[in-house]
């Protein structure tokens, strides 16, 4: 998945297998039921218009499908309303993705405001994130290294994460290294870090099934801990009379009803939800007709977490070893 913060397009396109060259459009793709995106068309019209596919034969597309983002705005262009709700087309891919890269430009690393909320979207998928810093041959060796040190000093503002995000330097397309900017040790370095790129794409159908496991035990972490909110909701809701006004007041100190949930079934702090999101969406349901917490239900999670999954693990056979 790659993330052009620099240059402008329209459309959102995915790359994948098919037995002959041709473009399909979003609305028909969406709409297919042999093909993983039924899920886009609660995005509706205005972003299937701007989604397409394309499939050609390629032995490399057989394993792997590209999905190629619209250029993040900046600057100016921020003022532009989209006609779709972007950074959650960018949430639900990356979601379901298995590397997402951030493409960035040695003349251009500062990150603009819908390029921060791109990359909030994608919390929760940091082990996926992966920053390429193209064009870095348009730079000599001195100016590259204040580049590189730019770069993950603005990174560390937005991605807000103790671990140090995986950076490939280089220049990556069909043109020779610019020899006379980076000199043969920065032309060596390059065809490295091209290496190292291409190694994980490689390993990307070889870590696919570990990866849905993953992401399975993710979601259901998230499906726990979303029905213990949900229940604690509930039952701070009064039984007669005055709902309103304790779900409004339930939704304006979510932050602290998220802390009660945490400590009365020690739970970390690092799996509850986006507060201003989950507020966002809780403003638009009634809490009193949610449902109450079923304890039973919860202990079959555990259970499957606890039991399932290794066992299921120990016959899962990787078809690509």
């Amino acid at each position: 998945m790659q993330m052009d913060p620099i240059y402008i397009s329209d459309f959102l396109s995915l790359y994948q297998s098919g037995s002959d060259e041709r473009t399909v459009p979003g609305n028909t793709i969406a709409v297919q039921a042999d093909m993983p995106f039924t899920g886009l068309t609660k995005f509706g019209g205005a972003f299937l218009s701007k989604f397409e596919c394309s499939q050609m034969p390629h032995p490399l597309l057989e394993h792997i499908t590209f999905v190629d983002t619209p250029g993040v705005l900046s600057g100016e262009k921020q003022r532009t309303q989209r006609s779709y709700d972007f950074t959650g087309v960018t949430s639900w891919f990356a979601a379901k993705c298995d590397l997402i890269l951030l493409l960035f430009d040695p003349h251009k690393l500062d990150i603009s405001d819908e390029f921060k909320r791109v990359i909030s979207s994608l919390r929760g998928h940091d082990d996926k994130i992966r920053v390429v810093l193209n064009k870095a041959d348009q730079v000599d060796t001195q100016q590259l290294m204040r580049v590189y040190g730019a770069l993950m000093w603005s990174l560390g503002k937005v991605l807000n994460t103790p671990e140090v995000v995986r950076v490939y330097i280089g220049s990556f397309n069909d043109k020779p290294v610019n020899d006379s900017a980076v000199g043969p040790i920065g032309k060596d370095l390059f065809e490295r870090e091209q290496d190292d790129l291409l190694c994980d794409l490689k390993d990307i159908p070889k870590k696919a099934c570990d990866r849905r496991v993953n992401e399975f035990v993710k979601r259901a972490r998230a499906a726990k801990i979303h029905a213990y909110i949900i229940g604690h909701l509930k039952k701070e809701m009064p039984t007669m009379m005055g709902k309103a006004k304790a779900q409004q007041r339930l939704i304006d100190k979510l932050e602290d009803e998220f802390a009660k949930v945490q400590r009365e079934y020690h739970l970390p702090a690092g799996d509850f939800p986006d507060v201003e999101h989950f507020k966002e969406v809780l403003g638009g349901y009634s809490i009193d007709k949610f449902e109450k917490l079923k304890p039973k239900m919860v202990q079959a999670v555990d259970d499957m977490l606890a039991y399932d999954i290794p066992e299921l693990l120990k016959n899962l056979r990787n078809p690509y070893e």
